[in-house]
């Protein structure tokens, strides 16, 4: 199965690098694009639970990674009433 790392930069300048066990996350944000911080909470939700949905189908358990990344972002996004989160690069890689 897939998976993939991808680097964000929050609006004070720190950046964050997050994981993702699949390439859905392409569907969700595109590299060098700024997204209010909501929205990017939002995007990157929906895509780790899609996700962790996969993982689900093809392992019968759920990714605790993704909820682990999931809950990360929320906590970080939660000191930021304003401003933009830039995705500054995604990668991906097949697992062995």
């Amino acid at each position: 199965m897939p998976e993939m790392s991808f680097l964000v930069r929050w609006p004070d300048g720190r950046e964050q690098s997050c994981y993702s066990p699949s390439l859905v996350m392409h569907d969700y944000l595109t590299p060098g694009e700024d997204y209010p911080v909501a929205e990017f909470v939002k995007r990157t939700s929906e895509a780790l639970t899609i996700a962790s949905d996969r993982v689900l189908a093809k392992f019968g358990m759920r990714c605790t990674s993704a909820a682990q990344q999931m809950e990360e972002i929320h906590g970080v996004s939660a000191a930021y009433e304003a401003g933009a989160v830039r995705v500054l690069n995604m990668s991906g890689a097949e697992l062995l």
